[in-house]
């Protein structure tokens, strides 16, 4: 058996998706947190990569809708972060 550059690629895909969680529960990031969203997106975005080399339905599939819904974490985190300054030019 030989490794590939791909593989390599969605070992560190899934290193970043269970390390994030594993953060989560350890209550070192937050489930809202920018930081979250993006390890999350970058994780699901790496095994892809590697999927299209050695392309399995249902792993494209599981982490297609990962980095859709890591995606909408991140827009809400700017829409949050956009009200929250509109808040604060109304207030001065």
């Amino acid at each position: 058996m030989t490794i590939e550059w791909f593989d390599i690629v969605g070992g560190i895909g899934v290193f970043l998706i269970i390390g994030t969680y594993l953060l989560l529960q350890f209550e070192r990031i937050s489930s809202d947190s920018l930081w979250y969203s993006l390890l999350n997106a970058a994780g699901a975005a790496l095994i892809i990569v590697s999927l299209y080399f050695e392309f399995n339905v249902s792993a494209f599939v599981v982490e297609f809708f990962w980095l859709l819904i890591s995606l909408v974490g991140i827009v809400k985190v700017f829409i949050r972060r956009r009200a929250c300054g509109r808040k604060e030019k109304f207030r001065k």
